[in-house]
């Protein structure tokens, strides 16, 4: 894992400018890619699978870790959450919203707990030829961080063609803007949970956005999904 590729402060940058920020070389090795994979097809370190075309939600499935996460995911989680709290609280100021966020992730979980979001958020997705994932937000309670991150397990061209991961942002009295975004195997990208700030002429207001998957042409795609805030327990 090299989580010191990352320049936090080009991510902030471009997550004030566009809501996601992209690593500009791989974050995780391709081994460390393939023992994710592979930890897919292992049931005991899951909670939880879910059939996306059950709920409509698009056609691919996917699962939550159970506790303990895979090494793996809890050295992102926690390293990544240490660098974005500081941006985070400066979005809550910039929105004139009061929530701060402490600067550890245990303690940021503390507060998730005592809010009844107990049940661990990190997942692993899978798709198919013909998949895809349905403009969504990842909420869960009323405790949310305002960013989370995907990690890239696949190789697009090699193992799957197609499925870029989309952003749409819903801007108010305006037609929205989306983004389409591919990443290598190990690369990740950091966007926003629910909205981020724009500046307008009377200050910052919120743009709504959403995040899914295109539809796989060819292939399979695996990605890891590193969500900050635990989920309640009526929530999947």
């Amino acid at each position: 894992m090299n989580l010191e590729s990352i320049d936090w402060r080009e991510v902030e940058s471009s997550l004030w400018q566009y809501g996601y920020a992209k690593s500009a070389a791989p974050v995780l090795t391709r081994g460390e890619c393939e023992e994710l994979r592979e930890i897919y097809g292992q049931p005991a370190r899951f909670r939880s699978r879910v059939q996306m075309e059950r709920f409509r939600f698009g056609e691919g499935d996917y699962q939550y870790f159970a506790n303990p996460l895979p090494a793996i995911a809890e050295e992102l989680r926690r390293v990544s959450y240490s660098h974005l709290a500081p941006t985070a609280n400066r979005w809550m100021e910039a929105l004139g919203f009061e929530d701060r966020y402490p600067a550890e992730l245990d303690d940021f979980l503390t507060r998730c707990h005592a809010a009844g979001q107990t049940k661990p958020t990190p997942l692993m997705l899978h798709y198919e030829q013909g998949g895809y994932n349905c403009l969504h937000q990842d909420l869960y309670g009323a405790v949310v961080f305002p960013f989370q991150m995907v990690c890239f397990l696949s190789e697009p061209e090699t193992d799957y063609t197609g499925g870029d991961f989309l952003l749409m942002e819903q801007r108010p009295r305006a037609q929205s803007v989306g983004d389409s975004i591919r990443a290598a195997r190990g690369e990740v990208v950091i966007f926003t949970t629910r909205y981020r700030p724009v500046k307008g002429s009377r200050g910052f207001y919120r743009a709504n956005v959403k995040h899914g998957v295109a539809r796989l042409r060819t292939g399979t795609r695996y990605t890891l999904g590193i969500i900050f805030h635990d989920a309640a327990p009526t929530s999947q």
